[in-house]
């Protein structure tokens, strides 16, 4: 499975970006996927996570409320809508996909990752 992520960018705080990822190589319709992210100096964590029929989904409470993934399985792909984005919110942005049916929250369940798109936020 390869992923592809895209959408990032530059946007001030408050505005909205919407990350995607277009899977290929195989569907990824049974499998679970997951939004990461990563800022300068810290820990890759989960932001956002779906299971295989969007019938599950996980969020960081960072992002609560301000975050919605979705996934359009005939498309084989995922998206992370962003509303209200705040400077904390510039990381790197890593879909990622989990072979499990069931939504999995740890990083070491998640075995297939796309190259990352660059948000920053500017405040």
């Amino acid at each position: 499975v390869q992923l592809q992520a895209c959408g990032g960018g530059l946007v001030q705080a408050g505005g909205s970006l919407r990350l995607s990822c277009a899977a290929s190589g195989r569907t990824v319709s049974s499998y679970s996927m997951g939004w990461f992210r990563q800022a300068p100096g810290k820990e890759r964590e989960l932001v956002a996570a779906i299971n295989w029929n969007g019938g599950s989904t996980y969020y960081a409470d960072s992002v609560k409320g301000r975050f919605t993934i979705s996934r359009d399985n005939a498309k084989n792909m995922v998206c992370l809508q962003m509303n209200s984005l705040k400077p904390e919110d510039t990381a790197v942005y890593y879909c990622a996909a989990s072979t499990s049916f069931v939504l999995r929250t740890s990083t070491d369940s998640y075995g297939y990752w796309g190259q990352g798109t660059v948000v920053t936020v500017s405040s």
